[in-house]
């Protein structure tokens, strides 16, 4: 019996992925104060490189070091590291399989201990917890630019020996955000309809293919939906991959949520039985994005990737088969057992661990105060983001993880990790904006 999880796919620039099986994009946080590669990744990579899935993709490597998802992140902007991107991408690619950089710009999102001005589309605040500033509306000479620095972190991840790229435009980061009519209220030639809204993306992914060549893998990361009212929907969704069918792409990973209707982490604030019922196939009860999947399908002509909640073969076997994608994405799972891949292919495995079920901090009944609920559902989903975070840190430290740690200790150690790494790589910003070289370059 053919097994369709380690059937190969041929990409539509001629390359092929050995498998069907991805460890799609986790932010690692793991860079130097300079947002350079270390030492980490190319223990983590080689440890995933080996773990047996056919592509692997980065956490987002951003094109502006002043503006970043969180302290960590590596950055390609005038800081050096060049020899340090080519030993993670060697690390990465010990097994045979494929590694692709996410490219990315956090926009909006970006926190207030990384930056005080966040850019975006218009000056819509994010809401949430107070942490993130009024972001200042991008001029047009810098959108142009912000395009060009797609396509330029893409050739330098060509040379650097990265086998593919994808371009970051979901999840409300700085491509996403101009998708939504919500953040995107410009009334120019980057604002107002989808087709407008979606030429910032356009023009990126056009830039990225001239910058990289034909033969070389671009992938794009795209919101099936943002989950809020008046946003990017469903049928803006559509129509974004009509446009994208007239490009070359390789590969569209399907997503869903922002930071304010976090999906990908299983959360959405909308009644979805509103929408549609879901089916109770073991497709459409693991997978959160699957059903949109099936909808794009029928439009798009390239291959379809999906990420987010699939745990067991029989969900991926049945989304492969019934044609809804042709990559299945892991997450999660990878940050406690790197070689699930590789064990679900030589089928000593059926199904990954579901820790965060179990990654509650419970009724805290010690509790004082008027809204201890909120504070609690703070922790449950922050704690539970932290400890898995944890375990990657322990992965890049050539450890095994920890999977009797809680989340409370998870929830505090993630909060102190991003200050200290924020605070050493303003430091360092400063140095390198008063025109010092980072150290061992």
């Amino acid at each position: 019996m053919t097994d369709p999880i380690a059937q190969p796919l041929r990409l539509p620039c001629g390359v092929t992925l050995p498998n069907r099986l991805c460890k799609a994009a986790m932010t690692e946080g793991i860079a130097d104060p300079w947002l350079r590669a270390t030492a980490r990744h190319v223990t983590l990579y080689r440890r995933w490189s080996e773990g047996g899935a056919g592509l692997l993709i980065t956490g987002n490597v951003q094109i502006d070091r002043r503006v970043l998802e969180r302290p960590g992140n590596v950055a390609i902007d005038g800081n050096g590291g060049i020899a340090r991107l080519k030993d993670w991408a060697r690390a990465g690619t010990v097994a045979g399989n494929h590694l692709w950089m996410q490219i990315s710009h956090a926009g909006r999102q970006s926190p207030r201990y990384v930056t005080t001005e966040p850019l975006g589309p218009s000056a819509v605040q994010l809401e949430l917890f107070g942490n993130y500033a009024k972001p200042r509306e991008l001029r047009e000479d810098e959108i142009l630019d912000f395009i060009q620095r797609f396509a330029r972190v893409a050739r330098t991840a060509r040379e650097a020996g990265f086998t593919g790229v994808q371009i970051h435009s979901a999840h409300g980061y700085l491509l996403s955000s101009f998708l939504s009519p919500v953040t995107n209220v410009r009334t120019d030639a980057w604002g107002g309809s989808i087709d407008n809204r979606a030429r910032f993306l356009i023009e990126t992914v056009r830039a990225t293919r001239a910058a990289v060549g034909d033969d070389f893998p671009v992938a794009v990361k795209l919101n099936s939906d943002d989950f809020r009212k008046g946003g990017f929907s469903n049928d803006d969704c559509l129509r974004v991959v009509e446009l994208l069918n007239a490009e070359k792409i390789d590969l569209l990973e399907i997503s869903g949520g922002t930071y304010e209707q976090p999906r990908l982490l299983g959360y959405s604030g909308r009644d979805d039985s509103a929408v549609e019922p879901q089916r109770h196939s073991t497709r459409l009860r693991e997978a959160y994005f699957l059903d949109y999947a099936e909808r794009i399908r029928k439009i798009a002509t390239m291959p379809l990737m999906v990420t987010g909640g699939f745990r067991t073969r029989a969900g991926m076997e049945e989304a492969l088969v019934s044609g809804c994608c042709d990559v299945i994405g892991l997450g999660r799972p990878l940050c406690t057992d790197p070689d699930f891949p590789k064990r679900l292919l030589a089928r000593e495995t059926d199904e990954a661990p579901r820790y965060e079920k179990t990654l509650k901090l419970g009724k805290a009944r010690w509790l004082s105060g008027a809204s201890p609920l909120f504070f609690i559902k703070l922790v449950n989903v922050l704690g539970q983001q932290g400890w898995y975070y944890q375990q990657l840190f322990r992965l890049a430290d050539g450890l095994e993880p920890d999977l009797e740690r809680g989340v409370l200790k998870s929830f505090f150690a993630y909060l102190a990790d991003e200050l200290t790494v924020a605070a050493r790589m303003r430091k360092a910003r400063r140095a390198l904006d008063a025109g010092a070289a980072p150290p061992g370059e």
